[in-house]
């Protein structure tokens, strides 16, 4: 009775196991879908810099925050910018319908300058 009970654990323990190491049983998340809903906005920050700085290098830049007023709303980003050895910061707020993502303003603030 021990040889009967033994064989049947080691024939479902047999059966088990590769499914446990089957990866399609795991989930995962694809980075290349999770893209940020600020991206967009992000982008457009980006591009703004550029062309009120064109000879500056933008080095990193911040997502802020997202605020809604309303039926708008604010997107604001803070770059890191570097222009002849000189660095600097710039804080890019982009107002946009909610709805219609139309943009009603960007304004661009230079903040600080670092040595």
């Amino acid at each position: 009775m021990n040889k009967s009970l033994i064989t049947t654990y080691l024939c479902i323990l047999f059966t088990v196991i590769p499914f446990l190491n089957n990866p399609n049983n795991i989930n995962t998340v694809n980075a290349e879908k999770a893209i940020p809903s600020h991206a967009k906005w992000g982008k457009i920050a980006l591009q703004k810099a550029t062309e009120k700085y064109p000879s500056a290098k933008i080095y990193d830049y911040l997502h802020v925050k997202r605020e809604q007023k309303g039926n708008y709303s604010v997107e604001t980003f803070k770059l890191w910018l570097d222009e002849n050895n000189k660095k600097f910061e710039v804080i890019v707020t982009i107002h946009f319908d909610t709805k219609s993502e139309k943009i009603s303003k960007i304004s661009l603030h230079k903040e600080n300058t670092h040595p």
